[in-house]
């Protein structure tokens, strides 16, 4: 079920070197589609957004139902199940606890001949994708929305699908207790339409983030420019880089807990034993006859395999040149092991440290860098909700300090016009 490949053998080489060059797999057939998707939504508004919502989901809407009433959330936030409601609020409480952590305050120096620095504002308005397909991750909610609240945002959108909404009471719920209120029954690359270039009923956002399906990601390349985007994210992706020390019932485990998210999951172990990577291929085996995701973690694990390394340093090279969403170290020396680790969305040092209580309640944020885009990528996070300006002050000294660069710089690169509005300062 996982491969298992000795290096430097030819054949682990050449799985390493394939899936350091992984993307984002955007089909080019579906982006001719897509493409007439947002020019009619940008040219027609509500009416081409009501007439996809007709023909992908089957629901007739008048624009007036395209936005969720307030008492309809409360409702619905209401019948999600207690016990679910008690683990979102404590998740919650952490990830508030964590991006409030950031550091928001404007700062800057001041010489006595100018004040520089930098000012913080939140975007005016974002949008939130929730997509509605075969599963709810009231998680994901919490970790779009909790960030744009700690930045002060004033105005959160989300969109989601009609047809799983009021089935799925559990995101009404992650909803309300991230304070939003305004949700919008449209899903697809028709959603990230109507935020990017507003409707009558739907408004222009400065920003669009959360996960989706092909379709999205290639709507959010599209609109990228006319709004910002989070990121194009590919499938989930982990690395568990361990050695003896690790039980493979566990290591084995947290490969399953990610296999389960998506077919095309990645999923891959690095170990310094061949019998222990059998181990841990015979404990994936095992366990993964007792769940009901076994069709997809088996097509996921197909595409990934457990790599028998001699040399701890090559190994490490090789996590850092993957760049992988999650990286997990279960090794003798966890904490050194881990800060060795460049590349990587999200690192979780010791064998206590399952990704999966990442997932849900470390507080930190889950939305990460995937496809290698870790090796330049951060996590989703507080100042993806606002922006920054320089604030320049001159004081009368600066003037005179500053009049004879600027003539000089301007002059030697051909602009007159710069020299003289310095010039002119310096007279009074």
């Amino acid at each position: 079920m996982l491969r298992i490949w000795r290096f430097p053998s030819p054949e682990s080489q050449a799985f390493l070197e394939a899936i350091e060059q992984r993307q984002v797999s955007l089909p080019a057939e579906l982006t001719e589609q897509v493409a007439q998707i947002l020019d009619d939504v940008r040219r027609e508004g509500d009416a081409a957004v009501l007439r996809y919502i007709r023909e992908f989901d089957g629901v007739d809407l008048t624009p007036e139902d395209l936005r969720v009433p307030p008492t309809e959330l409360q409702r619905l936030a209401d019948q999600a199940p207690q016990d679910v409601v008690t683990a979102l609020q404590q998740a919650a409480d952490r990830i508030r606890r964590f991006h409030e952590g950031y550091r928001l305050s404007s700062w800057g120096w001041d010489d006595g001949r100018a004040w520089v620095g930098l000012q913080f504002r939140p975007l005016d308005v974002v949008g939130v994708y929730v997509p509605g397909g075969r599963a709810a991750y009231p998680s994901t909610v919490l970790m779009t929305t909790l960030p744009a609240r700690v930045a002060r945002v004033p105005r959160i959108v989300v969109c989601t699908p009609p047809r799983r909404f009021f089935e799925q009471p559990v995101l009404a719920a992650a909803l309300r207790l991230a304070g939003v209120e305004e949700v919008y029954l449209v899903g697809g690359a028709v959603a990230i339409a109507a935020m990017a270039y507003g409707t009558a009923t739907i408004p222009r956002v400065d920003k669009i983030v959360g996960p989706g399906n092909v379709y999205v990601a290639i709507a959010k390349r599209l609109v990228y420019g006319q709004v910002a985007i989070d990121a194009i994210a590919g499938p989930t992706e982990l690395l568990v880089l361990c050695d003896e020390t690790a039980q493979p019932a566990w290591v084995a485990a947290d490969l399953l807990s990610q296999a389960e998210h998506d077919e095309h999951a990645c999923v891959l172990c690095f170990t310094t034993s061949m019998n222990h990577a059998e181990a841990i291929a015979a404990e994936v085996v095992r366990q993964v006859e007792f769940l009901a995701t076994r069709t997809t973690i088996e097509a996921a694990l197909a595409r990934g395999g457990i790599v028998v390394f001699d040399d701890r340093d090559a190994m490490v090279e090789w996590a850092n040149r993957i760049a992988p969403e999650h990286v997990q170290v279960m090794t003798d020396g966890a904490e050194e092991a881990a800060r060795r680790i460049r590349n990587a969305g999200a690192v979780f040092v010791g064998p206590l440290s399952s990704v999966v209580f990442g997932d849900y309640w470390a507080g930190a944020n889950h939305v990460l860098p995937t496809a290698g885009t870790a090796r330049f990528a951060s996590p989703l996070g507080v100042y993806d909700f606002g922006r920054w300006y320089s604030w320049i002050r001159i004081h009368p000294p600066g003037v005179g300090a500053a009049v004879g660069v600027v003539e000089r710089l301007a002059e030697a690169e051909g602009l007159p016009a710069h020299a003289a509005a310095a010039r002119i300062r310096a007279k009074g």
